[in-house]
């Protein structure tokens, strides 16, 4: 088992703190936010430079979070996420970062479902072929509010790509608010299929209202309404024994002193795990 600092529970961090804060809270690894990654790299800092900071920490670059909007189509659109992904991957290749998270948004709403799936599995194909050449694995997130929702939904998607360094990131908060996935489903994947699990907590979309992430994931880990212990039990049902890393997506939070929140975030987490 990894214990992974996320660096979105840090959002108003850099990577220079991000990486001390995850050493001193006791983490052994990171969860880069791309945000920050592509601020650094965008200011003249190399990935050489990251990896460099990450070795003189002993944390490990475990993830990069996130190639966004995967499900785009038009040529030009397309091309800027091919482009993304190459840059990602080569980043990921120096920091020795052996996964980046892919996520499907809203880009094909209202199409058909074997459309949505036949077009966003093209896109994770030639993405999932980018990574390879660099030695990169990729784990999709399906989100609650999008086409791509459920468990059975990526699956499908992972499928239809027929990549083998594609797999799974199994997100609590999203699962869970997507309503059509149960921790059953989860445990009844293999473990191989699994790349990574972000441990969250929140509370249920309200019918009729608009989706505003901010407020439904405000919640440290046993203080919203998800079952933790059910969707623990879940995965370690599979045998998955790799990257864990609690993600807190809390306006309210980010205001706390940032070590603080990891410090927090993983001490919430263990108590579950142990």
């Amino acid at each position: 088992m990894i214990i992974t600092m996320h660096g979105l529970s840090t959002m108003h961090g850099n990577m220079n703190t991000d990486v001390r804060i995850a050493r001193e809270a006791g983490y052994e690894g990171l969860e880069i936010f791309e945000v920050k990654l592509l601020r650094y790299l965008d200011r003249g800092f190399t990935a050489a430079d990251l990896a460099s900071l990450l070795e003189r920490h002993s944390i490990r670059a475990v993830c990069i979070n996130a190639l966004k909007s995967v499900e785009r189509v038009k040529p030009k659109e397309r091309g800027q996420l091919l482009a993304e992904a190459e840059r990602l991957c080569g980043a990921a290749q120096t920091l020795k970062c052996p996964i980046i998270q892919l996520v499907p948004l809203c880009g094909l709403k209202g199409r058909p479902w074997k459309e949505i799936r036949k077009l966003t599995a093209k896109n994770v194909a030639d993405i999932a072929d980018i990574g390879k050449t660099y030695g990169v694995k990729f784990q999709v997130e399906p989100v609650a509010w999008s086409p791509i929702h459920s468990l059975s939904q990526s699956l499908e998607v992972i499928e239809e790509a027929g990549r083998q360094n594609v797999g799974m990131v199994i997100d609590f908060w999203h699962l869970w608010a997507g309503e059509q996935t149960t921790p059953d489903e989860v445990a009844r994947l293999r473990a191989d299929q699994i790349y990574g699990v972000h441990f969250c907590d929140g509370i249920r979309h309200p019918k009729g209202k608009k989706w505003v992430e901010e407020e439904l994931r405000g919640f440290l880990p046993g203080e919203g309404k998800i079952s933790i212990k059910d969707w623990v039990a879940a995965v370690r049902a599979t045998g998955f024994d790799g990257v864990w890393s609690p993600e807190l997506y809390s306006p309210k939070h980010w205001e706390w002193d940032l070590l603080e929140i990891a410090k927090e975030a993983r001490a919430r987490m263990e108590k579950y795990l142990v």
